[in-house]
């Protein structure tokens, strides 16, 4: 499943900002887009994603693209778009107002890290090359807290699983030299499983839904 939002990166002009548009994967927390434009429109969805199903060689009836309910996620010609590549829409459930974290969690990530500019951009092309550097760190030296601690890159690879028995390994080894230092089992060394959009929540003996 791919997420994808838009949101405001201020320029040097009082009250004008520019729009990223961001895809991620939700099995991976790979960004597959970020592109910068100068107005919010379904017309410059409809082309971004129609680029991301060429480039990542997404057969027709084997996506679903989840969004919030904004203007540009319903417009006519991403919906066409969407139709003609054989791809499912997925929306926000009306007045819930967190149905899309991944998207949310990323953009927190990129607006409060070390390294975010201080100054407004001023130029789109400015601000495509930031976030062009904050992608390919994000993807491939970012180690992800719900990943387990791998990279989104190594996820989407399957190189994860590889990483993650080394790292059992070395921790294993470390117990082995100096037991002392432990009081319990080595840290968790599995992937991560696969996560899915608002998961069905099991109730309790009182018929209340588990938090």
């Amino acid at each position: 499943m791919l997420c994808w939002d838009i949101t405001y990166l201020r320029t040097d002009v009082a009250g004008s900002f520019f729009y990223l548009y961001l895809m991620t994967e939700i099995f991976s927390r790979r960004i597959v887009a970020a592109k910068v434009h100068e107005a919010e429109s379904d017309e410059h969805a409809a082309r971004l994603f129609a680029a991301v199903v060429r480039r990542e060689r997404i057969p027709a009836g084997q996506a679903t693209l989840h969004s919030d309910n904004g203007p540009a996620m319903k417009g006519a010609t991403l919906k066409a778009t969407l139709d003609r590549l054989g791809v499912t829409s997925s929306f926000s459930r009306p007045r819930v107002s967190d149905d899309n974290p991944f998207v949310e969690s990323l953009f927190c990530t990129m607006k409060t890290r070390v390294g975010y500019p201080k100054k407004p951009f001023s130029s789109v092309e400015g601000a495509q090359t930031w976030v062009d550097r904050f992608t390919a760190w994000y993807n491939d030296e970012h180690r992800h807290s719900a990943l387990n601690w791998v990279t989104p890159g190594a996820r989407h690879t399957g190189a994860d699983i590889e990483l993650l028995r080394r790292r059992r390994r070395t921790y294993e080894r470390a117990k082995k030299r100096n037991p002392g230092r432990w009081t319990g089992s080595i840290r968790n060394c599995d992937p991560t499983p696969p996560v899915t959009l608002n998961p069905a929540r099991k109730r309790g003996p009182d018929g209340a839904l588990a938090a």
